[in-house]
Order: structure tokens, then sequence, then C-alpha cells
């Protein structure tokens, strides 16, 4: 690196510091005046532009993948908006700011440890872990991916402090998902959460959590900190989610946005759809409630996956359910600028399948309570434990470099480059016969006995092998002409329901 070079990151950051200061200062009077707010957002598409590095992939993208993203990031955009208008805690705004929208979004990390990576072994390194330090929740929800409950496995403290720093400085990592159990329950060594998002304030932490945990206390800790954002799960309305996380939840998770509200942190919602309730959680009273009336900031979108406890096929959203979900999400964000992202539905913006640690950026991998480490929280088969090779003097360098991962990355470049659709990216749902042949190779360790069980059985591969062409059949046709072809002669009305 020039010396020029060095100069003008010092200054880029410099001046996205300053403006940022000035925003936080400027805060109270930015909720009160639109077209204020509104010129700092054009003037930070300008900026963003300018301090993005330019992403190589970008010229071969597909006409119709452009405009998925530039739909989604003016959504992403307007998400901004609502937080100047709604007053977050300065401390919030900064680590948004610093952490998230800086160290993670507009530099992808810190550089310097991306550069070794990729000069090490030609490929770059996964931009986030999924992590679930603990297994222990205070509820037994119907259906749990997790298996969850009133379990004591968990990781010691030192190696989940160990994982978070090896990302950070080995991977150039600044966010983080956290995931369970209830991440709000893991404790070790007399430590939680809270405490790591304390002793890594350079990290934003998103965690997936019931909020039936986060009282008054608990929520004007995380406003303090301002690293960490509660992804609140709700499956609909009030009797939906009791139904299946149990009597009393759907109120307690009005409680829990409540104290987020007042304390000023930023949190969003956690939804699972299945095929009863995918058009209640997508409905226009159902968004109008969390996002308008609760204030939930962001929202995160799943299909039930048929991994976990009692885990059945027939609760997936059915393939004709699921395309309209494709379509329904879309016009919510380009009518609507909502930022709700769907794992399954958008991988027009992640760029396919992230699996694996993927090796053309994006990726990530997931480590359970056990240390178990996963291609994927949906992929639930490990061929390495994260304890076994730090008791070994190895990091997460060696767990990437697993034959198995390695097997999966080559497998997502090959299907991007052989511009494959990316409306069905899933290795387990949409492509379940390739991973079956890659667990049959490398002969993973199932990280339960649901997995273990699923594995053994010959209806549960044959069902998702079907499933998956039975959307294939239906979204194939519209990945080929409404996103391999050029879009500018296409009418915009093409995703409407």
């Amino acid at each position: 690196m020039t010396t020029n070079h060095f100069k003008n990151g010092m200054l880029k950051n410099a001046a996205f510091d300053l403006g940022l200061e000035c925003i936080i200062r400027t805060s109270p009077l930015l909720s009160r005046s639109t077209q204020l707010r509104q010129s700092i957002l054009q003037t930070g598409k300008y900026i963003s532009t300018y301090l993005r590095p330019a992403n190589p992939l970008l010229s071969s993208l597909p006409p119709g993948v452009l405009t998925d993203q530039a739909e989604f990031g003016e959504a992403f955009m307007q998400t901004f908006d609502r937080i100047l208008a709604r007053r977050l805690s300065d401390a919030t705004l900064r680590k948004i700011s610093h952490n998230l929208v800086h160290g993670a979004l507009v530099q992808g990390g810190e550089q310097s440890s991306i550069t070794r990576f990729s000069e090490q072994f030609g490929m770059i390194p996964p931009s986030t872990l999924t992590i679930s330090p603990g297994k222990t929740c205070n509820l037994q929800c119907t259906g749990c991916y997790a298996s969850a409950g009133a379990d004591s496995e968990k990781l010691d403290w030192s190696t989940f402090d160990q994982i978070i720093t090896e990302a950070k400085t080995l991977w150039g990592v600044r966010f983080l998902v956290i995931s369970g159990g209830e991440p709000l329950a893991y404790r070790s060594e007399g430590k939680g959460l809270l405490d790591a998002a304390e002793k890594h304030p350079d990290v934003f932490f998103m965690f997936y959590t019931n909020g039936t945990l986060i009282d008054e206390q608990t929520a004007q800790r995380m406003a303090a900190l301002g690293n960490v954002t509660p992804a609140i799960s709700v499956e609909g309305w009030r009797e939906r989610t009791d139904e299946r996380r149990g009597a009393g939840v759907f109120d307690k998770v009005l409680g829990a946005m409540e104290h987020l509200r007042k304390a000023g942190v930023f949190f969003g919602i956690s939804l699972t759809a299945t095929r009863h309730n995918a058009e209640e959680i997508f409905s226009d009273e159902f968004l109008d409630f969390f996002f308008e009336q609760q204030g939930a900031f962001y929202g995160w979108s799943f299909h039930y996956m048929p991994i976990g406890r009692s885990y059945t096929l027939d609760l997936m959203p059915t393939p004709e359910q699921r395309l309209w979900m494709w379509k329904r999400s879309w016009e919510i964000i380009r009518q609507r600028k909502i930022f709700l992202a769907d794992f399954w539905n958008h991988a027009t913006l992640s760029g396919g399948c992230i699996a694996g640690g993927r090796a053309y950026g994006g990726g990530y991998l997931y480590i359970d309570w056990n240390g178990a480490v996963s291609p994927c929280v949906f992929v639930p088969y490990s061929p390495v434990n994260v304890n076994a090779i730090y008791a070994k003097g190895g990091t997460l360098n060696d767990i990437w470099a697993n034959p198995f991962f390695a097997d999966i990355r080559g497998w997502q470049e090959a299907y991007m480059k052989d511009k494959g659709n990316w409306l069905a990216p899933c290795l387990n749902r949409d492509h379940h016969g390739v991973l079956s042949q890659l667990i049959a190779k490398h002969e993973p360790e199932p990280i339960d006995e649901s997995a273990k069980a699923a594995l053994l059985d010959p209806d549960y591969g044959k069902g998702l092998e079907h499933y998956g062409e039975l959307y294939e059949n239906l979204s194939g046709p519209i990945w080929r002409e409404h996103y391999l072809k050029d879009q500018s002669q296409k009418e915009a009305h093409v995703r409407k329901p």
C-alpha cells in the first residue's frame, strides 16, 4: 500500500468520523426535520459509494441481481432515516456507524487482516460467524432448530472470547451473529453475552432472542453499550406466537420492545415462516404493528427448516407459498422501503449460498455450544470441533480449511460461474442431493440426535430432493427470464403477486 493510499484512507476515516459526530450531536434536531434528514441521506449515498472499495464481482452480476441490490439499498437508507428520526442512544448511534456501517459494510472489516488471509489462502475470509455459546433456553418452543431447553451445554467463556478475538484478528470480522438457546441465558465464569459485547466494543453483535429476558435494566445496559441489537422472535400475532412459544410470550415480547424503545436500543424482529403463518407475517397489518407501532427497525425472515426438535417436512412453506413470499417480500421492500431480508428468497443480495465460509466473500460458519463447527445453522453436520482445534494450538483458519467446507466453497463458486438459480440457493433444501454426496464423501458428524435421525431416514432425503425439484420448476424460469436477461425493457411490475 502506498503512502497516498494510507493518507487517503486516513482522510476518509476522519471525514466519516467527523460527519458521524455531527449527526450524533444534532440528532434531536434531525428527529424533527424531515428535510434535513433527507439531505443527509443523499449525502450518505454519495459518501458510501466513495468509501466502498470496488467489488470485482459487481460487473459480472446478472442485471436483475443489480436491480434487487439497488432496491434493497434504498430500503437500507430509509432504515437509516428511521434511526435518525427515532433518537437512539448516543452509544448506539456511534456503534451502528463505526462498527456496522463503517467497519463491516463500508470498509469490509479490518483490511490488513483480510489482506493477510487473502495472500495466504488466495480467497476472501468469512465476513461473519454465527455462534451459539449456550444451549440453555427458558422456553420450549415447538420445532426448535436447536432442541434447546434446560440444558447446560455451553462454550467456556475463554473459548467464546477466543473465537471472537480470532474472528477479528484473522478475518477482519466486525459483525457477529449470536444464537442459542437463548443468548441472554448464557453464563460461563460469571459472564454472559453483554460482557462479551463490553469486552469487544469494536464488534457489533446481533443476537436472536425470544425477548422474555429483556427487562428495563437489561435494555439500559444495551443502550449504554451500543454495539448490540436484539432480533426478537415472533411467529405472528398473539395466538400464533403463544401457540409455539408458550402462553403469555407475545405480551412479554411487547413488554421487552417497550423497554428497548425507552432506552433507545436498535432492535428488530425475527420471523419463522411455516405453511401455516406465511401470509400472516407478511401482511400489511402485521408489518404496520411491529415496524410502525412497536418500533422495529429491521426484520429477518426464516423459512421453517426440518431440523431440530420434532422435525417434519410438513411445516415447510409449500413451493407455491415460497414463491409468493418472494414476490410479496420484494413488494414490501420496493413500496414500503422496509429492511426485511429473507434468507432463502433474497440470495440475490448475498450472492447465493453463504455457508462454509464462501471463497468469494460474504461467507460464514456456525459454531454451537459444544464447539461443533458446521457450514450453516441449517446444515447440522460438523467435520471439526473448535475445542479440539484449540487444544492442538490451531486457529479458526485451520477450521476454515477443512476439506468438507472447502468442497462446499467449490460447489458455490461453480454454481455462481454457471449462473445457477439464486432463487433456490440452499445446500440443504434446494440441493439436498449435492449435500448428501458431500456428507458421504467427508462423513461429518451430525450435531445432535435429530440430525442423525434425519440422515438415516430415506424418506427425509427423498422429500427434500422432491421439494427442491418442485421449487426449481417454479423459480427457474423466473431466474432465467427476469434475472439473467437485461431488465431495461421489462415491466417493473413483474414481481407483483
